[in-house]
């Protein structure tokens, strides 16, 4: 019977994921059994969703394509409206976004960046933790956290390593004993496999930059998945708003985005570097002196000199990087006419400001070698010409397409809830919510995807949390933005454990940080994060939004079409 049971076990261990995706489905039937209506079909393919992204047994861009099964032939949408879901102008965003982001990494110009941040911040350890955290934070605006942060920990290691390489600090220490003492009092050798694990400096600086990824990831509308999945659903559901402009995003979201890091670095620097503790062991280990000082300089310099000068591709890449900042923040910046206006009177938004940059990488070309084509040297004329600024090779090697899937199933799911009424009938539910007042709902919605964010996708999380809180902003005749915006940026606030997010599992895995550390530390973010956004957000949002404290208009345009 013990081996029966111990088998049966063992296999559930290794089946579990086929076994879930087998019984989980006909455990939900009576959901839409019992009320056989569209808006319970539609719950019925979101709890199967959400359990599926939950426990990720099928990959979760898969689980988005859910839908593109079964609302068809459950009869919640038909096929096209289905298939046209997926790729919404949000979805094109994103990929002219990433493409820009893609070229910027190709050319290595985030890396010269960051070299020459750290050395302007300075090199003791504080600031050139200091130094990291900022430069990691300002690239994850504009490029993937995890190419931020794995771009971060060859520099984080080099960098350790050779002041370790000089006697200044360790990088890792040992957790074995090397010696016991005999019954005779001798000391006698005892060889044990070593174990190593990263010293509190380590540690430091590899959270911070992996904190520094996330958090960055909320100053711009293209920073994170998250936010462009919050995009797609708030102007799903109220196509008659003016959408979310990315120049209002950047003056609401950076202010936020740099006092959490701030807070950020500062509980790091209490907890890993001994700050406020001056005599203790922490804030020892990091008096390195000017030697140390002077060690980790010239390691800096050495790296960049190893790039050499500026090329033309990256000099290229700079400038288009900067004229897509441009087309997005003067494309409605309120206080003059957008550029869109001296073109056309269509609406313009921000997929085809991207594009217009995407083109022009995929244009011009990544060395001016067309300058020697009349040069009366034979061998200076180039034979072929040179390869433009990005390559669609390489678009198809770094472009996340899985993401683009999660992205749009997201949207699909939001068009069906719409459609059927689906949002609403959870909203009813959660309406008693509302009578602890606009913020407390406020408050309690961000909390809860701070939480759920912790274990499950980010993007996951938010497409489900957003849409229900889009129907109780209607309902509760609140401006959407009051209830969705501060939820949509908790789902980003993955900080305690590795699986959280792809930065924390990276930085985990490049120097073995134990997740009881990452927990401890990733608590106390996770606090900060929370408290600086509800403490934030109430206040700057109407002087940004002007209209945050009222239910405007056009959102009581939308609540009455949709029904």
């Amino acid at each position: 019977m013990a081996d029966t049971l111990k088998l049966l076990l063992n296999a559930l261990a290794i089946y579990w994921r086929s076994i879930f995706i087998m019984v989980f489905p006909l455990v939900l039937l009576p959901v839409f059994i019992l009320h056989n209506t569209p808006d319970m079909r539609c719950l019925y393919v979101v709890i199967l969703m959400a359990g599926f992204w939950v426990t990720e047994c099928l990959p979760l861009p898969v689980t988005a394509l859910i839908p593109m099964v079964l609302f068809p032939l459950m009869g919640i949408l038909d096929s096209e409206a289905t298939s046209l879901s997926y790729l919404k102008e949000t979805n094109m965003m994103f990929i002219g976004g990433l493409i820009i982001a893609i070229a910027v990494e190709h050319c290595n110009l985030h890396r010269r960046v960051a070299l020459a941040t750290i050395l302007l911040v300075g090199c003791s350890p504080r600031r050139l933790n200091f130094g990291l955290v900022t430069v990691t934070m300002f690239v994850s605006m504009w490029i993937s956290n995890t190419a931020a942060i794995a771009m971060m920990c060859p520099i984080m290691e080099a960098t350790l390593k050779e002041l370790e390489n000089q006697g200044i600090g360790n990088m890792y220490i040992s957790t074995n004993a090397n010696s016991n003492e005999s019954d005779n009092g001798e000391t006698t050798e005892v060889k044990t496999e070593e174990k190593l694990q990263p010293s509190r400096v380590t540690i430091c600086y590899f959270l911070g930059a992996a904190y520094a990824s996330t958090i960055g990831g909320l100053g711009t509308i293209v920073g994170s998945g998250t936010n462009l999945t919050f995009k797609g659903i708030y102007e799903k559901f109220f196509s008659h708003s003016e959408g979310l402009i990315f120049t209002h995003w950047i003056f609401l979201n950076v202010p936020i985005m740099l006092i959490t890091m701030f807070l950020t670095w500062l509980w790091l620097q209490i907890l890993y570097m001994g700050l406020f503790r001056p005599k203790s062991k922490d804030a020892q280990s990091i008096r390195v002196g000017k030697q140390g000082e002077y060690v980790a300089q010239k390691l800096i310099r050495q790296k960049m000199q190893e790039m050499g000068p500026m090329t033309f591709h990256e000099i290229s890449v700079a400038i288009l990087f900067g004229i897509a900042v441009l087309l997005w923040f003067f494309r409605q910046p309120q206080f003059i006419p957008g550029w869109p206006t001296l073109i056309t009177n269509t609406k313009v938004k921000d997929a085809t400001a991207a594009l217009i940059v995407v083109m022009l990488l995929f244009i011009l070309p990544s060395r001016p070698d067309f300058i020697n084509v009349f040069r009366k040297n034979k061998n200076a004329r180039p034979t072929a010409p040179a390869p433009p600024l990005v390559t669609w090779k390489v678009v198809q090697q770094k472009l996340p397409w899985g993401l683009i899937f999660l992205l749009g199933g997201a949207f699909t799911l939001a068009e069906g809830s719409q459609r059927t009424g689906m949002g609403k009938l959870i909203a009813r539910q959660l309406k008693g919510l509302t009578t602890i007042g606009n913020f407390g709902t406020m408050a309690v919605s961000t909390l809860l995807a701070s939480i759920l964010t912790e274990f499950s996708s980010n993007v996951a999380v938010a497409n489900v949390i957003l849409q229900v809180l889009a129907e109780l902003a209607k309902d509760a005749q609140v401006h959407p933005l009051y209830l969705m915006m501060p939820a949509g940026l908790a789902c980003s606030h993955a900080f305690c454990l590795p699986v959280g997010t792809p930065p924390n599992a990276i930085a985990a895995t490049a120097c073995n940080i134990p997740t009881k550390q990452m927990i401890l530390a990733g608590l106390v973010v996770n606090v900060i994060a929370f408290v600086v956004l509800i403490a934030i957000f109430p206040f700057f949002g109407p002087v940004v939004y002007h209209d945050l404290g009222e239910f405007p208009a056009w959102a009581w345009d939308n609540a009455t079409s949709a029904t």
